[in-house]
């Protein structure tokens, strides 16, 4: 399957820059996954389409600020480093910019020697393993010289941290929010709730699998990052006796359902508790043995997040869809409107 197959047309101006003030004051474009049939409504429309007994699976990770700001010791050149994966024993996957500054042994020293990193080596994606000294708790560390990791495609700068969360974050270890879940507070999930729907959570530390260009040519070339999730007893609970009544389950992005479909595969589409690192890839011909519907964002030209959306709605009902978006104007990627596909 070709790559070009998931390309579309998208003027740089929807791009999304700033997260709206209301969470749910975003729009929403509903996909039907079986005729293709679109509707145009706004996100608090959502409770028109969920029914009691559905549940809604969302990710409770929680983005840590990832992006550091450094010096290189002896030349005094300015690095930027990006925290992707901890690999236990202070070291991380990061990327760095500009790597051809950081080789192994070069340490790199932030907020005048609170913290110090030293390069390790190289990965087979062109970023580095480093090594964190520094004296305290890491996480605190990384709070005071830390700032978020906005996607490159967002240029503005973020006043407010916490917009960048959704209102369940928990778990720290993304580098990138799981945007679908923005769109939600605390009132409106209370809402949802009143109706019968139940909520449960998982856990998907987002790294840089989810967004990383596909540069092969065909999709069953490209492999997929590693990502580390975890599901407990009781939302897996929740989860497997939705399935067992018949009722709908609805994941709340990407991520969540890349979680739910891990575990699912492994147990004939019965979710147990467990933890691990999941590398699938899911595009088109992909039989789902979890969920029924997905709320997401508008992704990339060419991304595996369209292609995984491809795999549940149909390539042309998601391009269709998609074209129709661009045409009414729609806010694309992290901070931008919603689609419901069901």
């Amino acid at each position: 399957m070709n790559v070009q197959d998931f390309d579309f047309y998208l003027p740089e101006e929807l791009i999304a820059q700033n997260p709206l003030a209301d969470r749910t004051g975003s729009r929403l474009l509903v996909l039907d996954k079986e005729s293709g049939a679109v509707a145009h409504r706004q996100f608090t429309g959502l409770k028109e389409y969920v029914k009691a007994g559905d549940t809604l699976v969302l990710n409770d990770t929680r983005v840590i600020p990832a992006r550091l700001f450094g010096v290189k010791e002896g030349t005094g050149a300015h690095i930027e480093v990006l925290l992707l994966k901890p690999l236990g024993d202070d070291k991380w996957e990061t990327l760095v910019r500009p790597g051809k500054r950081v080789r192994e042994g070069a340490r790199i020293q932030f907020g005048d020697g609170l913290l110090v990193a030293e390069c390790l080596g190289s990965t087979d994606i062109g970023g580095r393993i480093m090594k964190f000294e520094y004296d305290g708790i890491f996480n605190e560390l990384l709070d005071q010289l830390g700032e978020m990791p906005l996607p490159p495609y967002i240029k503005a700068q973020l006043s407010d941290r916490e917009r960048y969360q959704t209102v369940y974050a928990k778990h720290s270890g993304s580098a990138a929010a799981p945007t679908a879940g923005l769109h939600f507070t605390e009132d409106y999930l209370e809402e949802i709730k009143a109706l019968g729907v139940n909520l449960a959570f998982v856990t998907l530390h987002v790294g840089l699998g989810t967004f990383r260009p596909v540069s092969a040519d065909t999709i069953e070339e490209h492999e997929m990052h590693s990502e580390f999730y975890s599901l407990n007893e009781e939302n897996a609970r929740i989860i497997n006796e939705t399935k067992a009544r018949g009722n709908r389950i609805i994941a709340v992005g990407t991520t969540s359902c890349r979680t739910l479909e891990t575990i699912g595969k492994k147990y004939n589409g019965e979710l147990r508790a467990e933890e691990g690192w999941t590398g699938i890839f899911i595009y088109p011909g992909y039989e789902f043995s979890v969920i029924d519907g997905m709320v997401t964002n508008f992704h990339l030209p060419k991304s595996t997040l369209v292609m995984l959306i491809s795999a549940l709605a149909g390539r042309e009902h998601v391009l269709r869809a998609y074209k129709e978006a661009v045409e009414e104007e729609y806010r694309f990627f992290s901070f931008g409107d919603a689609m419901l596909i069901l």
